[in-house]
């Protein structure tokens, strides 16, 4: 436990150096496919869906992230204030730290499943610690601005902006209320179905009864989801730098994207790496 302790202060420390945004840098922002953009870091991801009647923003990144997402945001032609609708992936500190700010610079409102609300409301308190290493835990290493949580999901619910609808997968395993994504996409003439699928990794710290069983069940769910284009909230898992470098050598810049197969071998890799009992 020491250990863990010693480990976790010396990671907490690089966070901080790094002007609270956990060592990530601005990262072009582009479009995807039809209104679909990518407005996140190097890593740590964020989604914009673009609508005639307000936008839709998939989640916050780290505190530090919030002000890098608002000005790839603007970079793109769009307005922090068209965003009507903030949704979270999961409550850790990287993707849900920035989700005060850009509630305060947007005016929209947050949704995430009962399980995340209750930790983004908390301010990051999703440890399993004793007190007083747990309020040590949260006050000075993952804690995070306290967001207002305005609609708490079920599994199923759909969320919709004008034309834009997207529905929720309640994907549990990395967290209790790990959320994934699905909607499609208009692109041309062609409707292509998009997943932001959540993290699948399981945690040592953090973890719950409940989790094995949870796991099992998001393995069912996300490989029933139709999934012509996917993506997740740690851009390196889904090859974010390597597709947006693709689409200066083909014809189509979104054929990069296209990619079920990766999709497939996603799900396929996590659920190795739990039956083989990897904790991280």
């Amino acid at each position: 436990m020491l250990f863990t302790v010693a480990c976790l202060f010396a990671l907490f420390r690089v966070w901080k150096a790094n002007g609270d945004r956990g060592g990530q840098q601005p990262a072009e922002p582009f479009r995807i496919a039809g209104n679909f953009y990518y407005v996140g870091a190097n890593d740590v991801a964020a989604f914009l869906i673009a609508g005639p009647e307000g936008h839709v923003l998939i989640d916050g990144g780290y505190p530090g992230t919030a002000p890098m997402i608002i000005a790839s945001i603007a970079k793109l032609g769009f307005d922090i204030r068209d965003v009507k609708v903030l949704l979270n992936s999961e409550p850790h500190h990287d993707h849900a730290g920035g989700l005060a700010a850009l509630q305060q610079a947007s005016g929209a409102t947050l949704w995430a499943s009962a399980a995340s609300a209750d930790v983004i409301e908390a301010g990051g308190d999703d440890v399993d610690l004793p007190w007083p290493l747990r309020a040590l835990f949260r006050a000075r290493i993952l804690g995070y601005p306290v967001a207002r949580v305005d609609h708490r999901l079920v599994d199923g619910d759909m969320v919709r902006v004008g034309p834009i609808v997207l529905t929720a997968h309640i994907t549990g395993g990395h967290t209790r209320g790990c959320t994934s994504w699905s909607l499609p996409v208009h692109d041309g003439e062609r409707v292509l179905q998009v997943v932001s699928a959540c993290s699948l990794v399981k945690l040592g710290i953090g973890g719950y009864p409940e989790q094995d069983a949870d796991f099992e069940r998001s393995f069912v769910v996300l490989r029933a989801l139709p999934a012509d284009i996917w993506v997740s909230s740690h851009a390196r898992l889904w090859g974010r730098y390597r597709k947006f470098a693709a689409r200066d050598s083909v014809t189509d810049p979104v054929t990069p994207f296209i990619d079920p197969v990766g999709y497939r071998a996603y799900v396929d890799s996590a659920e190795a790496r739990f039956r083989r009992g990897h904790v991280q």
